[in-house]
């Protein structure tokens, strides 16, 4: 018999976790070694465990998902890491992979293309959600001229934590809110939001909120 897939799932929220090992264990082929809440545990457990494959979210307190890809894959090139996100914006996909992973399919996914994900990722292929290639990419027509402010290479050039920061401020939150949601100092996130601000030459969270949604980062 053919050995099977080993995976980790890694993802903030055990009920998740405890849906898509159900899931996997129907399939004889993969077989789920180990779970992970945070991205320092998930860096930990690939070294620990070698997985075949790594099926990770990218929202999660802590280092998230993006870091913690970067981090595994410094350490691995060989790391195989599939993204498993609730996010079906272009401008993801693309961080991901440029960050390392080797696949991304979204939550919304019927669960057959999971497991296809998986096996594709472990025969050393890429895979990528079908619906997700039909959409992209998806820059508005306002944002594609857009004068001296170049927000889509500002937006690429963001770190992990910046992207965070940015996202949840466009989204509304306060500082303290973000200090909570990411599990990083008030002072932290202000100083994130400051330097955010200044590159994008912008003053406001609306505008903030504008860039994103401009950009498909983020849904109207």
């Amino acid at each position: 018999m053919k050995e099977r897939i080993k995976v980790i799932l890694v993802d903030d929220h055990a009920v998740v976790r405890a849906g898509f090992r159900m899931l996997l264990s129907t399939e004889e082929t993969i077989e789920v070694i180990a779970e992970a809440e945070r991205g320092e545990a998930a860096c930990q457990l690939y070294l620990d465990k070698q997985p075949d494959v790594m099926v990770l979210d990218l929202s999660m307190p802590g280092i998230g998902g993006l870091e913690s890809i970067r981090r595994i894959c410094n350490r691995d090139s060989k790391a195989k890491i599939l993204v498993f996100s609730v996010h079906d914006e272009w401008v993801y996909v693309e961080r991901a992979m440029n960050a390392g992973a080797k696949g991304y399919i979204t939550k919304h996914a019927h669960p057959d293309i999971l497991i296809a994900a998986i096996q594709k990722i472990a025969e050393g292929g890429d895979y990528i959600e079908p619906s997700l290639i039909s959409d992209s990419p998806a820059l508005s027509s306002a944002y594609r001229e857009t004068g001296e402010t170049d927000y889509k290479s500002i937006i690429e050039s963001l770190s992990a934590r910046e992207f965070d920061v940015f996202l949840l401020l466009a989204k509304g939150l306060t500082s303290h809110k973000i200090a909570d949601e990411l599990c990083l100092g008030y002072k932290t996130v202000a100083n994130y939001g400051t330097q955010i601000r200044n590159k994008l030459k912008v003053s406001s969270t609306a505008e903030l909120a504008h860039i994103a949604i401009g950009l498909g980062v983020m849904k109207n």
